[in-house]
């Protein structure tokens, strides 16, 4: 049998799914790793760590068929992340990810100079900690022994290719979501390189994301139990897999993803800047661009509250046989739309899309004796969503009306979250039966590289059955009424966001 493997390279884990020509899941292994969060508004992850996850991911399926021929393997990977290396190409540091917030003060200064604006409109990343721009900007400034030896940057997917492969490459996916490449001349960006005192030659050279390497260095071709011709294509990020994975590619249809994050996106065919800062926009391929916003608090958020509000709980979904999180939906099910007035602000990790705002803070709004922590576990997963909302409402104004929503991520395994989505947004909201989304258009990219598909398009006759959900009038009446207040209040906070910010990192060590 003909297989590919499909590589999702996440923020906590890494998965392979092993995949036929048609696009059937034939088997899977996930294999996490630690976020380090040793010090305030740090998230980092080991190299080794993440090494380690992904090759024992890859012979897991691998072994699942003796046989097999695999005819690629394909890569879907988190974006924003940065690693330092030395000219002998020893780590200066661990992977600095997306959540790391630590480059704020520096964030805060490009927006002030106004360089972050003429920056943004080159490259299409808003500025923001999450961006190697800032990050970059941090190691200058905080840690000039790392940033002065270092000959090298790369993200999570170039180190594994690297360390497999020996090369120094980025496909141009990752790279438009870096804050230093140009999405218009599709090269490094110049002014980007000048803030930030990097010169070119730091920078990996940029690929194609259907570009591919296929001469494995023979100690890992044994470790994967692959052989050394195998070819690796680069993919693409997570974000811009995950539309084509749902087959979220045509004008006008968006793809709301919420897993450890979230982000709402729509496909257009050249690069797209907000005005106002507010949206990115990344490259799926040259023809391809993912227009969105991206929130940092999805089922991170969720996680929080399981662990803080109903740890007892989990013993509880032990007995019954059920997930602690189906629990505490069902229990959040009880409670009406709209939590009897319970708001809650979910920045419990700061916030990118739509405040941009590394300072901000969590909070519930309107508690009363009346509230339970049933009602505080539906405001949370209904706050999930409200601002995800708000990232709509910014995304309409680039790219126009929205037509109907592609569900993805770790919550579309729950109707409730489902019908939220569909009443909040008012919108149809259809959840394809592909959940691997991201690894399964990974490999469609791998197809297409190989010349074994003529298109993208191949991808609607593999997300197989879909169900769609649609609003409900008596909830969405509730929304209506709530969802203004949700976004009036937003703003209002923000003015305190810093203050609080900085009380925290002053205060808590």
């Amino acid at each position: 049998m003909d297989y590919l493997i499909g590589v999702d390279m996440g923020t906590t884990s890494t998965k392979a799914v092993l995949f036929d020509k048609a696009g059937h899941v034939i088997t899977s292994a996930n294999k996490g790793y630690n976020l380090y969060r040793d010090e305030p508004d740090m998230a980092e992850e080991d190299l080794d760590e993440i090494f380690e996850a992904f090759s024992d991911a890859i012979r897991e399926v691998v072994r699942y068929d003796k046989n097999a021929n695999i005819l690629a393997v394909s890569f879907s990977s988190a974006m924003h992340s940065l690693i330092a290396f030395d000219k002998d190409w020893t780590p200066l540091t661990r992977v600095i990810t997306w959540a790391d917030t630590r480059a704020v003060k520096y964030t805060e200064k490009l927006k002030a100079n106004g360089i972050g604006d003429e920056i943004y409109a080159h490259t299409g990343t808003p500025i923001h900690p999450m961006a190697p721009l800032s990050k970059l900007l941090w190691l200058k400034n905080e840690h000039p022994d790392i940033y002065n030896n270092a000959a090298h940057y790369l993200g999570i997917k170039e180190y594994i290719f690297h360390r497999l492969f020996g090369v120094n490459r980025m496909d141009i996916s990752i790279a438009s979501g870096t804050g230093m490449f140009n999405s218009f001349n599709l090269d490094w960006d110049e002014q980007a390189l000048e803030v930030t005192g990097v010169k070119q030659e730091q920078m990996p050279e940029t690929v194609d994301p259907y570009a591919m390497e296929t001469d494995m260095i023979e100690e890992y071709s044994v470790l994967l139990g692959l052989p050394k011709d195998t070819p690796f294509v680069y993919g693409a990020g997570d974000g811009p897999l995950s539309n084509l994975g749902v087959n979220a590619v045509q004008p006008g249809v968006a793809a709301v993803t919420i897993g450890t994050s979230g982000a709402i996106r729509v496909v257009t065919d050249a690069p797209k800047i907000d005005p106002k800062g507010r949206t990115f926009t990344y490259a799926l391929d040259r023809d391809h661009w993912v227009v969105g916003g991206p929130v940092n608090n999805g089922g991170d958020v969720f996680r929080w509250v399981r662990n803080n509000l109903f740890d007892s709980e989990k013993s509880t979904a032990s007995l019954l046989n059920m997930d602690s999180y189906d629990l505490i939906t069902e229990i959040a099910s009880q409670v009406p739309a709209g939590a009897n007035g319970l708001i809650f602000h979910p920045y419990l990790g700061g916030e990118r899309a739509p405040i941009w705002d590394a300072n901000a803070r969590g909070s519930f709004f309107g508690l009363t004796h009346g509230h339970t922590r049933a009602h505080m576990a539906r405001s949370v997963l209904e706050g999930i969503i409200f601002n995800i909302y708000m990232v709509e409402l910014a995304l309409e104004e680039v790219v126009g009306d929205l037509k109907s929503i592609q569900a993805t991520g770790g919550f579309a395994r729950s109707a409730l979250w489902r019908q939220m989505l569909a009443d909040i947004f008012e919108q149809p909201v259809t959840v394809p039966e592909a959940f691997e989304s991201g690894a399964l258009a990974a490999t469609v990219m791998a197809q297409k590289a190989l010349g074994l598909v003529d298109s993208l398009d191949v991808i609607g006759d593999m997300v197989g059955e879909a169900n769609t959900y649609q609003p409900n009038p008596e909830n969405y009446e509730v929304y209506r009424e709530l969802a203004p207040i949700f976004i009036r209040l937003s703003r209002q906070l923000q003015t305190e966001y810093k203050n609080i910010a900085d009380f925290q990192r002053a205060h808590i060590k």
